[in-house]
This record gives structure tokens, C-alpha cells and sequence, in this order.
């Protein structure tokens, strides 16, 4: 009877999946200081309102743009590790 421990995982890496994450952070990061740049520019006198919207969409459209290349990524990485675990040796 085959061990489920052995049986192979869709799953990437705990490694490329911490990747992953800190990468989404950075790019959240990024874009929240874009977004206050931008606004920064742009506003004169009281400006608290629109700082916190830029940083606010900078920081959820940047977060999610790069959270959609590590999805294809880690997708990516899985379906290579398939295509080596089917190659003959």
C-alpha cells in the first residue's frame, strides 16, 4: 500500500511560498510610496485626505498586480517540478 507521505503535492516550496508573500509586501510597499508621491506633487495646503487615498490605492493595485505574477509563478514552478518528476531517468 503506497504512503501518503510519498504521494506528490501541487504544492510549492514552503521556501518559494515565503518568497511569494515578502514579495507581495514590497510591492505593497512600493506602490503605497508612489501613491503618496504622486499625491505629494500634485496637492497644496491640507492634503491628509488625498496622501491616505494614494497610499491607500498605490499600496492594493501595486499588492495585487504582483500578487498575480506570484501566482503564475508558484503555478509555473509547480508544473515544472510535475514535468521533472515525469521525465525518465
Amino acid at each position: 500500500m503506497p504512503d501518503p507521505a510519498d504521494s506528490l503535492s501541487a504544492l510549492p516550496s514552503t521556501a518559494a511560498r515565503v518568497m511569494a508573500f515578502v514579495a507581495i509586501l514590497i510591492g505593497g510597499l512600493a506602490g503605497a510610496l508612489i501613491g503618496y508621491s504622486l499625491v505629494d506633487v500634485q496637492c497644496d495646503g491640507d492634503c491628509g485626505v488625498p496622501l491616505g487615498l494614494g497610499i491607500f490605492i498605490g499600496s492594493v493595485l501595486s499588492a495585487g498586480g504582483t500578487a498575480i505574477v506570484s501566482v503564475l509563478v508558484l503555478r509555473a514552478l509547480g508544473e515544472w517540478r510535475e514535468l521533472a518528476d515525469r521525465a525518465p531517468r
